[in-house]
């Protein structure tokens, strides 16, 4: 049983980058679907699909995207706010990860979003983790 179904996910992406797959397949919840929306408009993941109909089927697949290089979009992932500590910036707090080669993913008031653009709404929130 998985305690932590957000830092699996994003491991799941990162692991599957790493080891060359085309796309990785994960348990479906909205969260996670919201989380991988962000990620692919972003440009750290390819397309989303939602698979199966019943509750206990639903998986969300998700395709990888590589540079040029064959190296994944990838690289790292780091859990920020973990389920026996939770924590929260608010706007004034957020700044650029990696030297704005990555993001910091926030759940938010008005949903999940990226750093920058929570900060341009001014909006704080729950600092899920980080990727680069």
């Amino acid at each position: 049983m998985v305690t932590d179904p957000i830092g699996d996910f994003i491991i799941r992406i990162k692991n599957a980058g790493n080891t060359k797959k085309a796309s990785v397949s994960v348990p479906f919840s909205k969260m996670k679907l919201a989380v991988a929306e962000l990620l692919s408009s972003k440009g750290f993941v390819g397309a989303i699909i939602k698979k199966g109909k019943n509750d206990v089927l639903k998986s969300l697949t998700v395709d990888l995207l590589y540079n040029r290089d064959g190296s994944p979009m990838v690289s790292g992932v780091k859990r920020i706010s973990k389920p026996s500590r939770r924590l929260y910036a608010n706007s004034k707090n957020l700044k650029a990860f990696h030297k704005g080669y990555g993001m910091s993913v926030l759940s938010t008031p008005k949903g999940i979003m990226a750093d920058v653009d929570a900060k341009k709404d001014n909006l704080g929130g729950e600092v899920l983790f980080n990727i680069w």
